[in-house]
């Protein structure tokens, strides 16, 4: 694989300031307001910058350095602001930041893709939006439920300010879901900046690195799958996926309930009895394969019994150990932070589901990054519902990361 024009580097130690935690957004307010203004300046430069490379077939090396810095600037103050990084930041975009970014310089770019950048830049945006905020709000599961529209970035910043002030440390998991929001955006704004004419790739396996690897009580595994997909199966795939969404629903009843006696059961034992974790589990399962199906994560019909071995992108549960007595009493309280991170996961996983819709519509294949960013969401929304239902007491990880054996490419 040959390496991206646009990449995002990383040298932060996750120790964070009390008080610069607390008060990140007022010493962060001088650095925005500052990239308002040089924003105004890189908006016209851009103009200038497209019609030249339209022109030339490449952009001119003066102006491709003042929007290379500008958008290494934004991603040191989007850096700071979310808390991805402690240290302020300079005025002038020079390298050197904990959470930096390095472009290619100059190169040749095709003048069609040029003069469609914009038209060509729609599904970037829509990814963006996801990612930084001012997406839309998305209903019908529990791996597309209600956000907040504040991103991905927002909610892990949001949730790292509690941490960072009460413990002076950055959580690896929300830093590097923080670096992997930062990671999309430079490419995006490179890319509709005309830096560059590679495609952002939303991938999180090559956003940022190197990716932590975890033996997870609950562990998503992608197998088995050459990106292929059948045109006729996509276009009717809402359709074809009907009966497994009914089915879904009465056994999601029969789960609530089953989770309520796994809950007193944990909470007299201290651990959850085999028979349950393991109908816990299938059910999980079940649920994993047929969002899979839907978000077009995998292409075979799936069974309706949530066999494991049975499918493409397959869920391996570790057996039921013991758990805190405390974390299971206040499991619903506890959960409540990893429900609104699946619930932002749910929102990229269906939007790269409907962009990956019509592209394996036209190409009759799965693009690789799409499907990489849709199992990455699906991975944190069973581990957190797993963590609801007390199949597990691990805490869900939120930032990209590696299980032995997990990704085929």
């Amino acid at each position: 694989m040959t390496m991206r024009p646009v990449r995002l580097t990383i040298s932060d130690d996750l120790r964070r300031g009390h008080g610069s935690v607390f008060f990140r957004f007022w010493f962060a307010l001088p650095f925005l307001l500052w990239l308002a203004i040089w924003a105004v300046a890189a908006f016209f430069v851009a103009i200038v910058n497209w019609a030249v490379t339209l022109v030339r077939g490449s952009s001119p090396d003066s102006l491709h350095r003042f929007l290379a810095r500008f958008v290494r600037y934004a991603t040191h103050v989007y850096a700071y602001f979310n808390l991805g990084a402690e240290p302020m930041p300079s005025f002038d975009g020079k390298p050197g930041y904990p959470i930096d970014v390095e472009l290619d310089p100059p190169a040749r770019q095709n003048r069609w893709t040029v003069g469609f950048r914009l038209v060509l830049a729609v599904p970037v945006l829509l990814l963006l939006s996801v990612f930084v905020g001012g997406g839309t709000s998305y209903y019908g599961s529990q791996y597309a439920g209600p956000t907040s529209g504040i991103g991905l970035i927002g909610v892990a910043a949001f949730l790292g300010w509690f941490v960072g002030v009460a413990r002076g440390r950055m959580p690896r998991g929300l830093r590097d879901l923080v670096a992997y929001a930062l990671s999309y955006a430079a490419q995006a704004w490179a890319y509709l900046l005309l830096l560059t004419d590679r495609y952002p790739s939303v991938d999180p396996l090559t956003a940022i690195g190197p990716l932590p690897v975890r033996d997870d009580d609950l562990q998503l595994h992608v197998r088995d799958d050459d990106l292929r997909r059948s045109r006729l199966t996509v276009f009717f795939r809402l359709l074809l996926a009907l009966p497994h969404l009914v089915w879904l629903a009465l056994w999601g009843v029969a789960a609530l309930f089953v989770a309520i006696a796994n809950w007193l059961d944990t909470l007299i034992s201290g651990s959850s009895s085999g028979s349950i974790n393991r109908f816990l589990a299938r059910f999980l399962r079940y649920q994993l394969h047929v969002v899979s199906y839907l978000y077009l994560v995998a292409n075979p019909f799936p069974g309706f019994a949530g066999a494991e071995g049975s499918y493409p992108i397959e869920l391996r549960v570790a057996e039921g150990g013991r758990q805190n007595r405390w974390t299971v009493v206040f499991r619903i309280v506890l959960a409540v932070p990893a429900l609104l991170i699946a619930s932002a996961y749910g929102t990229l996983a269906f939007t790269a589901a409907f962009l990956g819709w019509f592209a394996a519509l036209i190409t009759g294949r799965m693009p690789l990054g799409l499907r990489n960013a849709s199992a990455q969401a699906l991975r944190y929304s069973v581990q957190a519902y797993g963590y609801v239902f007390l199949v597990t007491g691990a805490y869900p990880y939120s930032g990209p990361c590696l299980a032995p054996a997990l990704w085929d490419g």
